[in-house]
């Protein structure tokens, strides 16, 4: 099950999960984004849902877990600024951080909770969530509260490791570095001088942004069976940035 899987990181990860036969739901609040997708219908389900709406996700997706029969692998990739811009934190408008805090952390503790009991059940299970730099630093967004919402998810993710692990479940998180492979990135890498560009690949080791496929073999690594010994990691994808 991918969250936020219309585009960018999460359409990349719902890819190649179906490369290696994987059956998948894919989940995202944008019902034409999904569908544009064209992901194959005989090995995707998909379902859409706005995952800070609590009552909604709750009623969903055990349904979509009945559907599938099992949630072996979650990807809480679901995230972003949404839409919000930065402000000085005088000037910071509440209902905003509200949002992109619902949008980047609730978001997976409700995903999580609702696959938790399937995964216990089986004995086995995944848990992966997305976060970024910002979840080691001061973000490039100037956005308060999506810094806060990625640190608190390597938090989350260190704490369910604990907690799940005597279940047989692994949690752990891929933390990309500036890729802009969604319609924000890729405007926030728009937004900046050619100079600006230059320096930050510069700062790089590879010399290079990555791509979405960069992330999502991370991600399959850690979802699928030759990770099994690896729990409460962060995995930073970043050609060396940090």
């Amino acid at each position: 099950m991918v969250t936020g899987a219309a585009t960018g990181f999460g359409k990349a990860i719902v890819e190649t999960f179906l490369k290696k036969g994987v059956q998948v739901c894919a989940v995202d609040r944008d019902a034409v984004g999904l569908a544009a997708a064209c992901f194959p219908t005989d090995q995707t389900l998909l379902c859409t849902l706005d995952l800070t709406d609590r009552a909604a996700v709750a009623a969903t997706i055990p349904q979509m877990i009945a559907k599938l029969g099992s949630v072996e692998c979650l990807v809480n990739n679901a995230g972003g600024v949404v839409g919000r811009k930065a402000a000085a934190i005088e000037d910071l408008d509440l209902d905003d951080w509200d949002a992109v805090m619902a949008a980047n952390l609730g978001s997976a503790l409700m995903m999580s909770r609702l696959v938790t009991p399937s995964m216990k059940a089986a004995h086995h299970g995944r848990i992966i969530n997305i976060t970024s730099g910002a979840g080691f630093r001061a973000s490039r967004t100037g956005v308060q509260a999506y810094t806060t919402a990625k640190h608190a998810l390597h938090g989350l993710t260190r704490q369910l490791a604990g907690e799940l692990g005597p279940f047989g479940i692994t949690v752990n998180a891929v933390a990309p570095g500036l890729q802009p492979v969604s319609p924000g990135t890729r405007s926030q890498w728009d937004s900046y001088s050619p100079e600006k560009q230059h320096a930050i690949i510069e700062n790089i080791p590879m010399r290079s942004l990555g791509t979405a496929d960069d992330v999502a073999e991370a991600v399959a690594f850690l979802g699928m069976g030759p990770a099994g010994y690896i729990t409460g990691q962060i995995l930073p994808v970043n050609g060396g940035a940090f």
